[in-house]
């Protein structure tokens, strides 16, 4: 038997998310513009600690999402979609690093392609992999959003104790 497919919209500084879920975990984040499909049912209830954990992640309260996932796609993308979960809140790599990780290092372009297939954006992690110039590279939510969110990390990272104490005397003065 099919499992039910229920979806809410939430609202959150990159736009509205369209979040969809089963009883098998998490299936998407999708920035707008986007459309439920014809099958899936309205409801927040199966979604409330998914929204519940989005909220905090974009107030600085979460650096790790604790939900069970459960993103559809090939071997190949799943290795992928698992490897990009293991890349720390606040720090990038870039698709050639990402590549080595899962043992596959002349790969970057197919995991180039996998982590643009990434239908839990955020959660899974896709906006920490950049070029291996330092540069921002295509999002599925358009590079302004990933911007938006490797800002949004950098901005919440917390001081190293030494660098904070150091602020403090200097300001105190």
């Amino acid at each position: 038997m099919e499992q039910s497919v229920c979806y809410t919209w939430m609202e959150s500084p990159t736009g509205k998310l369209l979040l969809a879920a089963d009883d098998a975990g998490l299936r998407h984040i999708t920035f707008e513009p986007a459309t439920p499909a014809p099958d899936w049912r309205e409801s927040a209830t199966p979604l409330r600690e998914t929204i519940r954990q989005l909220r905090a992640w974009f107030g600085g309260e979460l650096h790790d999402f604790n939900l069970t996932l459960a993103p559809e796609g090939p071997i190949f993308h799943q290795r992928v979609w698992r490897e990009l979960r293991n890349i720390p809140y606040g720090e990038t790599i870039s698709y050639g690093e990402l590549a080595r990780r899962i043992g596959s290092p002349n790969a970057s372009r197919a995991v180039g392609r996998a982590n643009g297939a990434n239908p839990i954006p955020i959660v899974i992690p896709c906006h920490r992999v950049i070029g291996s110039n330092g540069k921002l590279t295509g999002y599925g939510g358009g590079l302004p959003r990933k911007e938006f969110l490797l800002a949004l990390e950098h901005k919440q990272m917390p001081l190293p104790l030494a660098a904070s104490a150091a602020s403090t005397t200097t300001s105190g003065a």
